[in-house]
């Protein structure tokens, strides 16, 4: 199979290493989805790339040698740094982001299906991040391979028959096919646009579970505020970016960003979603849940200019627990004066 990667193309405006995929496959088999497939995609996903990746067939990534250059670990199971400048870190965030299906938010969790037929398409999206990038051809075998081992205990084969490259704008470039398999060239880049001019608010279109945690708890509506999400966001942001990219001054204005956030009021139609996922390593279902719905919020424009960027950004890494198979997910809308009066 011929490969090779994305071209990286720099432009004014200093682009972010960061590029949105679509994933089109063909189901071979019948398959029943869960009704929010995430975190079967991004199972599958991981056990492929360790298959395609692993030279040592070590039982456990802890303590291989070759840990810190693998490409598995590099992408799935990202290694917190011994020592850091600003704190110590347990874990860090991933260099992807699995964005499935989105879920029926006005039904059940438990009604749980997504009934795909033999011949139908499935539709989903990755995001990837840095060195991933790099990776990308790797990325698709493993992607292929997973879908072709099959999804779900039955094991319902699917055919990966095309990969699109989404820019900034949400036009679809395609860069790779089944019959084609040559990577096309293509920016693989993510430019933060300029906050649109009379914008006076802006308002999160939360549409998978977003799961902000306080003492190991999600936080309902209620417990909810423009600093949490902001905290939140700022600090995934900035550690992506760090440790996956090698662009350390995210991280430095953090802190000021937090503080803007205190001046940020903010109105909300959020409502709690309950939805269930089995874990393969627990041997279990779990109940997880989150927030869904539309989130306003509003302050000078000064303080909005600065915030923008990390809240345009959060459009593409998701955030809050749970984001690397697509919680936290969001579309943000600019209001004008007369959208916000």
């Amino acid at each position: 199979m011929s490969m090779q990667a994305p071209t990286q193309h720099q432009h004014d405006g200093h682009p972010l290493p960061i590029a949105r995929y679509r994933f089109s496959a063909r189901a071979l088999d019948a398959v029943q989805l869960p009704h929010y497939a995430g975190s079967l995609l991004r199972g599958q996903f991981g056990a492929a790339l360790r298959h395609l990746a692993c030279m040592t067939r070590q039982p456990s990534c802890t303590d291989c040698p070759l840990r810190s250059t693998c490409p598995y670990t590099r992408i799935f199971e990202a290694a917190a740094p011994e020592q850091h400048q600003l704190q110590r870190f347990s874990a860090i965030p991933n260099a992807y982001v699995v964005e499935p299906p989105p879920p029926a938010l006005n039904s059940m969790a438990h009604a749980n299906d997504r009934w795909l037929p033999a011949g139908q398409k499935l539709v989903f999206h990755l995001v990837l991040i840095g060195y991933a990038l790099e990776q990308l051809p790797l990325v698709i075998v493993a992607w292929q391979r997973a879908l072709a081992r099959g999804l779900t205990k039955s094991r319902s084969r699917l055919e990966l028959e095309q990969v699109q490259w989404q820019d900034s704008e949400g036009q679809l470039i395609p860069v790779w096919t089944a019959t084609k398999a040559h990577i096309q060239p293509h920016a693989a880049s993510l430019h933060i646009p300029p906050l649109p001019k009379a914008t006076q608010a802006l308002q999160l279109h939360i549409h998978t579970p977003l799961r902000l945690q306080h003492q190991g708890h999600a936080l309902p509506p209620s417990k909810l505020t423009p600093r949490t999400l902001i905290s939140h966001l700022a600090r995934r942001a900035a550690l992506m970016l760090e440790f996956h990219a090698n662009q350390t001054h995210w991280g430095t204005q953090v802190p000021a960003a937090v503080a803007l956030a205190e001046q940020v009021g903010d109105e909300r139609q959020l409502r709690w979603f309950d939805w269930t996922r089995y874990s393969s390593r627990q041997q279990q279902e779990m109940a997880l849940g989150g927030v869904v719905g539309q989130w306003h919020l509003h302050t000078n424009a000064d303080t909005l200019e600065q915030l923008w960027p990390w809240l345009w950004l959060g459009q593409w890494l998701h955030v809050g627990k749970n984001a690397s198979f697509g919680l936290g997910g969001y579309r943000l809308q600019g209001l004008s004066t007369d959208a916000h009066a």
